[in-house]
């Protein structure tokens, strides 16, 4: 994990220029506050959170299924150490003798072609494949384990083959059936060594593609259990979809999420979901291009690929899941699609670069794009509405917005495709939010020609990502002030401060501030990424990491999770006097937001201090009449170097206790600490 940026020295004196009704804090300063034209309106959506596939987020992470490469899709193309057997090995028990091999003769579906053939040729006391899952998969003592997987006969002859067996040939001979004395399909959790942690058994299946289903409960607790499929006959078996789920899922779906980190999501009450990523979307190459299509329906159906991150996407997690997903939680869906070109960092090997679709290609690409908000919205009596409801879903998901594309270069390959996206979703469907993009920088040419372009195009949003120095966000917090309120309004899709510490989480506080302050023209905005699994990570920083029993929130976590659920609808302004130091760039100590929220009338102050000492500061809520003396205080302080890890999971946390407030109080602000003090007003 990269090494936090070392802050510059803070002055002790700074003008702030802050947000809410009424706050003034200031170091031995007093403060009074006046309200103007009741308060500025926030979006309502200002902060949500951003989900790509990267750091193995969802298969390994958020997906729910424990079995690794289930349907024999790996490829050395994706890892060189790859291949279809990945994660899976023989095993032989008492003198048994077998075979593994990939076939795709007769899949179960052209979307999923490879499957397993076993060919048992001695049964011995059992012979099958092991799955190691990732880096093990964790059962806990009485806990239950729903197990599917598809099977079939092969016709054993020389050599197996499909089970047709060739034109004019006899039919085979059925299989022999076990004679009392075993199961003859065992599927057994175990341990490293070989305990037998729970199992089923499972009758031979017919000469068809047949899906087989079980219960596992396990005996006892195992952070690294395997499974095992043993057959006890001889025979020539096919398997394919071999998958492992634990009976608790999040909310109990079916095809369902890991419960412990999707609630540790939920519980950041983020206001959207970005999904399925950025870059991801675009792909490595045209033909990686991410297509919502291969990700919907049963999921023996779905059409797997190669993650741009350098891994492999088994889409079980995919469109239904991510709106469902965003509907378990409160949160807008906001998914994002390609705008017809690859990234220009893709084939970097081959010098390929930025490449479209060509114009023929386009109609049928932008159609798809149309049908994503059909499956979203229309009625079950549509083509593509009558897809989600027979997925169990007939309601409408309300999508309001869709971003197109994603960091792109500014080229004339990218505006024409894009306009051609933007005219065809404007026209017939002028209900939805269509979310440009100005490339991966905060500034640039290609940032002003992306600028450029959305001003010309009208667009309702623009994406702007950074992930730059904490130094740069203490720096920035008025980059927004003077932005155009007539124009193109902003989704901040992507931002960190490059570090996971103390320091770089009170930057990014101080930022959110702003964020507030102009969240009128601001109108969304999500931390990047969101979630790694320890150990396998293509990025650094991320906002929550995990393993395969754990769930670790970053100090970062608790700044998103703090803003989201004391978010206002109404800012106000207030000045900070006096005024104090040279405000050179990066050394403002305090940061302040005060907001309302209409629906609670709760009054909402942020206070940020991100220097090394504390600020004694009086603050005057006079304008806002009575203030109840009842209130709350929730402070997140430490040591600015401080990080939460897997070793130390709670290092810095927030912490609320009562607070006693008033139209005047005085507070010190602590060193190195958010502060929100939340009151009601009557």
């Amino acid at each position: 994990m990269p090494q936090t940026p070392r802050l510059p020295r803070i002055l002790h004196r700074f003008l702030v220029t802050a947000c809410v009704a009424a706050c003034a804090v200031a170091a031995e300063a007093d403060v009074s506050v006046k309200i103007e034209n009741q308060g500025k309106a926030i979006s309502p959506d200002l902060f949500g959170i951003f989900f790509e596939d990267i750091n193995y987020a969802a298969d390994g992470g958020l997906y729910a299924e424990l079995i690794q490469n289930r349907s024999f899709d790996y490829q050395a193309t994706e890892q060189l150490t790859w291949n279809p057997l990945t994660a899976w090995e023989l095993t032989t028990r008492g003198g048994g003798e077998g075979v593994l091999a990939i076939d795709a003769a007769d899949p179960i579906h052209p979307n999923n072609p490879n499957y397993l053939v076993l060919q048992v040729r001695e049964p011995g006391d059992g012979v099958g494949v092991v799955n190691t899952g990732f880096d093990g998969i964790p059962v806990k003592a009485g806990e239950s384990y729903n197990l599917s997987l598809f099977a079939k006969q092969l016709y054993l002859g020389d050599r197996w083959r499909p089970t047709a067996g060739p034109a004019g040939a006899t039919p085979p001979p059925p299989v022999p059936q076990h004679e009392g004395k075993r199961p003859p399909l065992i599927v057994r959790l175990e341990s490293k060594d070989g305990e037998n942690l729970g199992e089923a058994s499972l009758e031979l299946p017919a000469r068809e593609w047949t899906r087989l289903t079980a219960t596992l409960t396990a005996s006892r607790t195992d952070d690294a259990a395997r499974l095992v499929v043993l057959a006890n006959v001889k025979s020539g078996l096919a398997f394919d979809m071999i998958s492992l789920f634990p009976k608790k899922t999040f909310h109990g779906r079916p095809n369902g999420l890991r419960a412990d980190l999707a609630q540790v999501i939920a519980d950041l009450k983020p206001h959207f979901v970005r999904f399925p990523g950025g870059c991801l979307v675009h792909g490595n190459g045209l033909g990686n291009t991410y297509q919502w299509k291969n990700t919907i329906g049963p999921i023996e159906q779905r059409k797997g690929q190669a993650d741009l991150w350098g891994y492999h996407q088994s889409v079980g997690l995919g469109y239904f899941e991510f709106f469902e997903f965003c509907e378990d939680i409160g949160a807008k869906p906001l998914p994002v699609v390609s705008a017809g070109v690859s990234c220009q960092n893709s084939g970097r090997s081959r010098g390929t670069g930025q490449q479209g679709f060509s114009l023929e290609e386009m109609p049928a690409y932008i159609q798809d794009i149309l049908d994503l908000i059909e499956y979203a919205n229309a009625p079950a009596s549509s083509t593509w509405g009558a897809k989600r409801a027979a997925a169990g879903h007939p309601e409408s998901f309300h999508l309001q917005y869709l971003g197109v594309g994603n960091e792109d270069a500014q080229t004339p390959v990218f505006r024409e495709r894009f306009k051609m996206i933007y005219d065809a979703v404007k026209a017939k469907h002028p209900e939805i939010t269509v979310i440009g993009t100005v490339g991966p920088s905060p500034d640039g040419t290609g940032f002003d020609a992306g600028w450029k372009f959305a001003n010309e195009l009208a667009l309702p949003f623009v994406d702007e990502h950074y992930y730059m120095k904490p130094e740069w966000f203490l720096a920035n917090q008025h980059r927004y002030d003077t932005y155009d309120r007539t124009k193109t309004k902003v989704y901040v899709g992507e931002y960190a401060s490059k570090g996971n510490a103390l320091a770089n989480a009170l930057a990014e506080a101080a930022y959110m501030t702003s964020l507030e302050r102009n969240g009128d023209v601001v109108g969304l905005a999500s931390y990047a990424p969101l979630l790694a699994r320890d150990g396998h990570t293509q990025w650094n920083p991320n906002l929550i990491y995990f393993n395969a029993t754990g769930v670790f929130p970053t100090v970062n976590y608790y700044v998103q999770q703090l803003f989201a659920i004391n978010a206002g609808s109404l800012y106000f302004s207030a000045e900070v006097s006096p005024a104090a130091g040279d405000g050179s760039a990066g050394s403002t100590p305090l940061a302040v937001s005060c907001v309302k929220d209409a629906a609670t009338g709760d009054l909402i102050l942020k206070l940020v201090n991100v220097g090394p000492s504390a600020l004694p500061a009086q603050v005057n809520l006079s304008g806002f009449g009575k203030i109840d003396p009842a209130a709350s205080c929730t402070v997140l302080t430490g040591d600015p170097a401080a990080k939460n890890t897997p070793a130390a999971p709670r290092t810095v946390v927030p912490a609320t206790t009562a607070f006693t407030a008033g139209p005047s109080f005085h507070y010190d602000v602590p060193a190195n600490a958010l502060v929100i003090i939340r009151m009601k007003s009557r």
